[in-house]
Order: C-alpha cells, then sequence, then structure tokens
C-alpha cells in the first residue's frame, strides 16, 4: 500500500518537471506592430520587429531598433508562414502593440484579416486597430519615428494620448471591431494614421535625429465603416462630434467666436446620455450632453469678471458642441448612411421588439432617424488671472 502511495504522489512530480515546449528568447522575434495590403493576387504582410540587440545595454551599433519585414501570399496565414524566409527566427506576437490596414485593403473589407487575427492564440487583446490613409501598411511600419525608439509604441501612445485629450481620435481593439462589425446596431470606426512627408526618408535611421525629421506618422481622426469596409473618413468636427455622442471625450479644446477673435474653453469633463424610444412606429434617439470647462486663452478684450459674460459664453460654449454633435450626424446620415454611433443599439435595448422589425433596414432607418440633442455646458474657472491684461495693453 505504501509503495503504491509514494508512485501516485510522484506522477504529478514527473509530469510537471521539464521544459519540453519552452522557447529561448534569443530563438523569438519580438513583433510590435503588423500591417496587412491588398493585392491583385492576395495579401501583403509586413513585421515590425524588435532588434534587441540594439533595445539593451548602453552599446550602440548604429543599427536601428526595429526591423520591418514583408512577404505576400495567397492568404494572410500563408505570407505570415513565408516570413520565416526572411526573419531567422519565430515570430512572437504576445507584445503586438498595433495592426495597421492599408487604406486599399481597408476598403476591399477587413473581415478576412480579421479572422486570421481572432484565431492566433499568442494575441493578447491589448492592441490597436488602425487605417493606414492614403497609404500602404508597408509605408506606415517603415517610418522611423524620433521620440519613440520602437513606432508601433509612438502610434499606441499617440493613440492614448489623443483620445484623451483632444478627442478627435479613438483606440479600438481587435475584439471591439469585430463587435462592431458584427452587431446589426453599430458599424466600425477606426483612427486613419497619416505618413507626412518622404516615406522613403523615413526609413532612414538619420531620420530620427533630425531635430525637424522629414518623414513621420500622424494620427488623421475617424474613418467610417459599413460592415467591414472602410467608405469615408470624418473631419475633425465630425470626429469631434462622434466622440461627444458616444461618450468619449474627457478633454479636449473648444473655440468660441469673441468680438471677430476667439476665447479657447479648455473642457475639463464631459458626460454624454442617450435615449432611444419608438413612437408611432417611428424610432428616435435623445442625446443629452453636460460638458464643464476652463478658460485657456482668450484673444479678445471681454471683460470676464461680468456674470453676464461668462453666461453669454456659456451659451457659445454649448452652441459649439451642438453644432459638432448635429453636424457628425449629418454627415453619417446623409453621406455614409452608417450608423458607427450605436444609436440602433440603443433602440434595440429601450424596445426589443420593435429592433425585430426595424433591424433588417437599419441603414436606412438611421438615415431617417429623428435625433434630439440638447448641450448645457459651463465655464467653471477662468484660469489663473481673472480678466485679460490686454487691454490694458491697447489703452
Amino acid at each position: 500500500m505504501k509503495k503504491m502511495l509514494k508512485v501516485f504522489l510522484m506522477l504529478p512530480i514527473i509530469c510537471l518537471s521539464g521544459c519540453w515546449s519552452s522557447i529561448e528568447l534569443n530563438e523569438l522575434a519580438i513583433v510590435t506592430a503588423m500591417g496587412i495590403d491588398k493585392k491583385e493576387d492576395g495579401y501583403l504582410v509586413s513585421v515590425q520587429v524588435l532588434n534587441s540587440s540594439e533595445l539593451a545595454g548602453d552599446a550602440r551599433s548604429g543599427r536601428t531598433e526595429v526591423v520591418t519585414f514583408r512577404k505576400s501570399g495567397a492568404t494572410i496565414a500563408e505570407a505570415i508562414r513565408s516570413l520565416s524566409t526572411d526573419v531567422p527566427r519565430r515570430l512572437y506576437v504576445a507584445h503586438l502593440r498595433e495592426v495597421v490596414f492599408g487604406e486599399e485593403m481597408a476598403r476591399a473589407g477587413i473581415a478576412k484579416p480579421l479572422d486570421v487575427l481572432s484565431r492566433q492564440k499568442e494575441l493578447r487583446s491589448d492592441f490597436y486597430m488602425t487605417v493606414a490613409k492614403g497609404s500602404t501598411a508597408y509605408d506606415t511600419l517603415n517610418v522611423q519615428t524620433a521620440l519613440e525608439k520602437i513606432p508601433a509604441n509612438k502610434v499606441f501612445d499617440s493613440l492614448e494620448n489623443s483620445e484623451t485629450r483632444w478627442a478627435a481620435t479613438r483606440t479600438v481593439t481587435l475584439d471591439e471591431l469585430v463587435s462592431s462589425i458584427v452587431s446589426k446596431g453599430r458599424q466600425a470606426m477606426l483612427t486613419g494614421i497619416l505618413v507626412y512627408g518622404d516615406p522613403e526618408s523615413g526609413s532612414k535611421v538619420t531620420n530620427a535625429q533630425n531635430i525637424s525629421p522629414k518623414s513621420g506618422l500622424r494620427l488623421d481622426y475617424l474613418g467610417v465603416f459599413k460592415k467591414d469596409k472602410l467608405v469615408g473618413w470624418l473631419n475633425r468636427n465630425d470626429s469631434k462630434g462622434v466622440s461627444y455622442i458616444t461618450d468619449h471625450v474627457k478633454s479636449t479644446a473648444v473655440n468660441i467666436p469673441c468680438e471677430g477673435e476667439q476665447i479657447t474653453v479648455n473642457t475639463t469633463s464631459s458626460k454624454t446620455k442617450i435615449k432611444g424610444k419608438v413612437k408611432n412606429g417611428n424610432p428616435k434617439i435623445d442625446i443629452n450632453v453636460t460638458s464643464e470647462g476652463s478658460i485657456g486663452e482668450v484673444e479678445c478684450t471681454i471683460d470676464l469678471t461680468k456674470p453676464e459674460k461668462i453666461e453669454e459664453l456659456n451659451k457659445r460654449y454649448a452652441k459649439d458642441i451642438k453644432d459638432k454633435i448635429e453636424g457628425s450626424i449629418k454627415t453619417l446620415q446623409e453621406k455614409y448612411q452608417s450608423d458607427i454611433f450605436g444609436f440602433g443599439d440603443e433602440i434595440h435595448r429601450t424596445d426589443p421588439k420593435a429592433w425585430k422589425r426595424l433591424k433588417g433596414n437599419w441603414d436606412q432607418e438611421f438615415a431617417n432617424l429623428d435625433v434630439n440633442v440638447t448641450v448645457t455646458a459651463k465655464i467653471r474657472n477662468l484660469g489663473t488671472i481673472s480678466d485679460s491684461f490686454q487691454k490694458e495693453i491697447e489703452e
């Protein structure tokens, strides 16, 4: 009996010992970004791989911190596998920061690339999806950036920083993108990545060493999708309007007119509530936005110590936000017929029975949807000075 007990206790130890599936770090090529482009006969896949020898320690050989490889294939999975002919190590995607689709790829449809990405067991859910605006994904990954040694980290951090402080862009994960594409009541959106300057110069190490780089990567507002296809781009104001509606404004700048000049209000908080309803068979949406801000800049000679002046600015502040919201709704309804706001989802939650009737033709229903917008905006802080000294200079 004791011998049987010893054997029983030894079995788990035998199973736990050894490293039969281990892979050493020097056998991995850590991928920080992936680009997918459309070709006539298939796909072009690009990967941005860390050059670990340049990142570790103080010694530098003058080589780049990242290396971009690309391969084509009839399928995306084939192209990824064929990268092994160029990359001497196994591609490891658990530290992926960004996936970028070329604009041509995005307009053709991204369902197949998303299928491939969703099947990868090594992928985590904390990377962001983007579209290369007016260029290929390869050109985007091939740009050396100045402040960040790893270009993928530059894009990742810029997306988070811009979403927090500017509100005209959006971070979108793989799960969020897939959920929007398969939803009947919401369409997808992705932030555009613009390669400015000379792409060829951007691929050189010296580009990141210049005080004014000849090429770089810039976030460029929101791309609108219908199902899995990119159908167009929004401008700055419409992109901000989308963020207000979807309650993604944490902070931003609002310019309001003042005596032929401008006053900038820095929004410090914003909250949006959306209520859907179906009345006489017709869907309706009520949007209520409450924003607060502080004075960031004054170009005119307005007397900010007078309460009536502040109240007037509050009305202009609210009007600017309302104009952006209504402008974005008009663009999405008339130009794209794409409900990236998720109004359909709100109608579904409010009246599931009516949604069963509406969802089959929601694009048309959305285009004719009655949307009521109410905005309350207040300036809570004048900054460190209560009144501008500019009028004293003019006097």
